[in-house]
């Protein structure tokens, strides 16, 4: 029996230039990850799923997720014609990627968000991955710089998107970038609002924050720092 190749390929159509091509894809029955940081980075034996997110046309090199805009204003595609498109060099993404070109295609597709105003939800989301990325090399300076501008977004993402079917998750994810960057007091008041809150019934999100809690408090214990507050029911 031969074994399975992880990767297959989709065809995808340009939002920007329509143009037609391949992207890979990790099969589903193969994303089987090993472990998971708290903030939903995953680790797998094989080939990595994360790798293969960014879709990016060989023709004008616009770059995007599944999550993305399905479509483009005029003022957009002037916008990433003028940054993007016009500097262009043809090349093609679409088979298997190395962590460098991983990292490129994750970089593309936040200068491509930013250039056309995407919401902050996609530019937190791409901003995330990059740190992801450092941290599958071990450079924590860049990882932690790229946690902190995610954060700032994910910030926006909370202020600007009101209460959310995805709130619990968001206020966990911003309490612990905000304890992977060492904003403890803030990591803190983060998962103390996502314990306290009443309305919140995701009772997942809600042990994470208890178990988070528990391990920033022996992260201030050992720096000998005390937190501003404590949640309800955190002494575990």
């Amino acid at each position: 029996m031969s074994e399975l190749i992880p990767l297959y390929s989709i065809k995808v159509i340009c939002i920007h230039c329509e143009n037609e091509f391949s992207t890979s894809r990790v099969r589903p029955s193969l994303k089987r990850a090993i472990r998971r940081d708290a903030d939903f980075c995953s680790y797998y034996k094989d080939e990595n799923p994360d790798y293969y997110v960014v879709r990016i046309c060989p023709n004008c090199g616009f770059a995007s997720t599944e999550n993305s805009a399905d479509k483009l204003a005029d003022w957009q595609k002037k916008a990433f014609k003028e940054q993007v498109a016009s500097r262009w060099q043809s090349r093609d993404f679409g088979g298997k990627r190395s962590w460098e070109t991983a990292l490129e295609t994750y970089k593309l597709a936040l200068i491509c968000s930013q250039c056309i105003n995407d919401k902050s939800r996609i530019i937190a989301s791409h901003l995330h991955h990059i740190a992801w990325m450092y941290r599958y090399k071990g450079d924590t300076e860049q990882e932690r710089r790229f946690l902190r501008y995610s954060l700032d977004e994910y910030i926006k993402v909370f202020e600007n998107d009101g209460m959310g079917g995805n709130d619990a998750r968001l206020m966990f994810l911003i309490g612990e970038l905000n304890r992977r960057v060492g904003e403890y007091n803030q990591a803190v008041r983060w998962f103390s609002r996502l314990i306290n809150d009443q309305r919140i019934m995701d009772a997942a999100m809600i042990r994470s924050a208890r178990e988070q809690w528990a391990l920033l408090r022996e992260q201030m214990r050992g720096e000998d720092t005390e937190p501003d507050g404590m949640p309800e029911g955190a002494n575990l």
